[in-house]
C-alpha cells in the first residue's frame, strides 16, 4: 500500500498556486551580465513551493530540508521574498474564498479571542509556587504554632557578645 504524503503537491493545487506566485522584476536601467556556467541558475518556482509545504507541514527546520528538494538556504530566501510580497496572504485569502464558494461560512458566528492573562482567583486555591520552596522570604507561616527559633541563640552582627 502507497504512503500517503501530505506534503506533496498535486497538479489542481498547483493549478491555483502558480498565478499567485509573484515574479522577479528586471530593473529597467541595469545592465545583467552572467556568464556562461557561473552563479547559481534559479530554482523552478514549483520545487521552492514544494519545499515550503514540506518544511510547514512537518515542522523541521529549514537547514534540516532534504536535498531532494534543493538548496535549503535558497529555499528560505524564497520563502522570505514570498512573505514580504505578500504571496501567502493572497493564497490564505483565495483558499479562504474557495472554502466559502464550496461550505460557505457563517461570517456571523466568527468571533476571537487573543485574551492571555492569568487568572486572578487561581493563586488562592494553588497555595504557593513550589519553586519558591526554598527561598526564606517566599515561605508561608505555619498557621497556629509559634514562629522557628534555633534552640541555641546567636548573636547578631553588631551585639556585643
Amino acid at each position: 500500500m502507497a504512503q500517503i504524503k501530505s506534503w506533496t503537491v498535486s497538479d489542481e493545487l498547483w493549478a491555483k498556486v502558480e498565478p499567485l506566485i509573484p515574479r522577479k522584476e528586471r530593473v529597467a536601467d541595469r545592465k545583467y551580465q552572467r556568464r556562461p556556467g557561473a552563479g547559481r541558475k534559479p530554482m523552478a518556482a514549483r520545487q521552492v513551493f514544494s519545499a515550503i509545504v514540506y518544511v510547514l507541514r512537518t515542522g523541521m527546520q529549514w537547514k534540516a530540508l532534504p536535498r531532494a528538494f534543493g538548496s535549503a538556504s535558497a529555499v528560505h530566501q524564497y520563502f522570505q521574498d514570498w512573505q514580504e510580497a505578500g504571496f501567502f496572504l493572497k493564497l490564505w485569502q483565495a483558499g479562504l474564498a474557495e472554502y466559502d464558494g464550496m461550505q460557505g461560512i457563517a461570517w456571523e458566528w466568527q468571533s476571537i479571542d487573543g485574551a492571555m492573562s492569568k487568572a486572578p482567583l487561581a493563586t488562592e486555591c494553588v497555595g504557593p509556587n513550589p519553586t519558591d520552596r526554598g527561598k526564606k522570604g517566599t515561605q508561608a507561616k505555619l498557621v497556629g504554632r509559634r514562629p522557628w527559633r534555633p534552640a541555641i541563640a546567636r548573636r547578631q552582627r553588631g551585639q556585643r557578645a
